[in-house]
């Protein structure tokens, strides 16, 4: 039987994204988002001047090559949810920028 998926609304540079996952996620998916969200704020005062695309494309490469950063063991443990998530999110910012 496949899990029972519940709608989320995440955060990622002041848009908002709807996605479904595993009521089980929800805390990390979250606790995650805000680590990329604060790491998006960091490049924006490292590197002014960027597009937001940018600091997105910085946060989710950061995270992509180093799945144990902020959030150590929890995070290494969703890892490849992460990376199908950031995946997307990417596909569409992607679409919204076309």
């Amino acid at each position: 039987m496949e899990p029972q998926l519940i709608p989320v609304n995440i955060v990622v540079a002041d848009r908002t994204y709807r996605i479904k996952i595993r009521k089980d996620e929800e805390e990390d998916v979250r606790r995650v988002m805000k680590e990329v969200n604060e790491k998006i704020v960091e490049f924006k005062a490292a590197y002014a001047g960027k597009d937001i695309q940018d600091y997105i494309a910085m946060a989710l490469i950061m995270y992509a090559t180093h799945p144990a950063t902020i959030g150590g063991k929890a995070q290494a443990n969703i890892a490849p949810f992460l990376r199908e998530k950031l995946q997307h999110l990417d596909n569409l910012l992607d679409e919204q920028l076309k």
